[in-house]
């Protein structure tokens, strides 16, 4: 692939529930649940939480240095509060030149407008959602969905995978949905695919006996694998002094997130969205863990940057200091 055909995924987010700024949480950050993925010229972001706004910064500076506004699609993975919060701060969103494709669930008749809707609106908010500049354009996604974009349906559709308009050109980007039943209320998974490579995104999800295998299949042989891996099993069964037991969260452990890389064939582990009683510490020994596990395992930090290719398979960028990243 050359530089215009390009596969990243950037983490601006990767902390579970609500943010941890502070000292003891530098290293890996403690911004909300965001991550942007960029095929080509577009740009993908996956869910809203704190860590969107350094994003929209940095989106608002590229747009600046390249003359061109703001385009990106808005996956919402689900609508919980801290995969929601960062959007009202997003400060693209407030700029006439943007163009905004939000997609999300519509679990318990609420869908990403009327989530967000709510939320932006006094006295929790001084602005409605009616009252941002940009562009907004929002749809529900459902298991049979395909999301193409590219040029051939005109930037962004909608369709199902039986389409075979859809399905022809290879250079269209691919995203498909798995809903899950594994996280209070639901969540959505996501593929994306782009020509031979893909990644799964599988945040907000536990385990199954013998593992989740919708999960499994949705993934097959995916290039990266980006899992929710919020607590120790201490923690996860408990026994962790001061902590409480949270099987049935809807969050999974090392472990799990790791028997779900094995299982699809997935090429590289991502663990995410990581509890916030967690300290920089607590995530060395975390990483260390997944190591011995599974080997070259990776633990999602803020800055941490990924190249997906043919050839070269998950290539790390050489990690920014967590100041460059804000």
């Amino acid at each position: 692939m050359n530089e215009n055909q390009e596969f990243s995924v950037r983490f601006w987010g990767v902390r579970g529930s609500y943010p941890t700024p502070g000292a003891s949480t530098v290293r890996y950050g403690g911004n909300t649940p965001c991550i942007e993925v960029t095929i080509g010229a577009w740009t993908i972001i996956l869910d809203a939480g704190t860590g969107i706004i350094p994003l929209g910064r940095e989106l608002m500076r590229r747009s600046r240095e390249n003359k061109q506004p703001v385009e990106a699609v808005l996956l919402f993975s689900h609508l919980h509060h801290d995969h929601t919060q960062g959007f009202p701060f997003f400060t693209p969103a407030f700029v006439p030149s943007t163009r905004l494709h939000l997609f999300g669930p519509d679990f318990l008749n609420s869908s990403p407008k009327v989530a967000l809707a709510a939320v932006m609106s006094p006295p929790y908010f001084p602005l409605h959602l009616s009252e941002l500049n940009a562009w907004l354009s929002f749809a529900t996604l459902r298991e049979p969905d395909l999301l193409a974009i590219g040029e051939s349906v005109g930037g962004v559709a909608l369709g199902s995978a039986s389409d075979p308009v859809l399905m022809e050109d290879p250079d269209l980007i691919r995203i498909r949905v798995l809903r899950s039943y594994a996280h209070p209320n639901g969540v959505l998974h996501y593929r994306i695919d782009w020509h031979d490579v893909s990644m799964v995104y599988a945040t907000d999800t536990e385990g199954y006996v013998n593992g989740d295998r919708r999960l499994a299949h949705f993934a097959q042989g995916t290039r990266l694998l980006i899992h929710d891996a919020q607590y120790t099993d201490e923690h996860y069964l408990g026994m962790a002094a001061g902590l409480p037991n949270t099987q049935g969260y809807g969050h999974s452990t090392v472990g799990i997130a790791i028997q779900a890389a094995q299982v699809s064939g997935a090429r590289q582990l991502v663990l995410f969205h990581h509890a916030p009683e967690y300290d920089d510490e607590q995530m060395d020994r975390i990483a260390a863990q997944a190591e011995r596990l599974l080997p070259g395992t990776m633990v999602a930090r803020e800055g941490l940057t990924l190249h997906l290719n043919q050839t070269d398979g998950v290539v790390q960028v050489p990690h920014a200091t967590h100041a460059q990243t804000r």
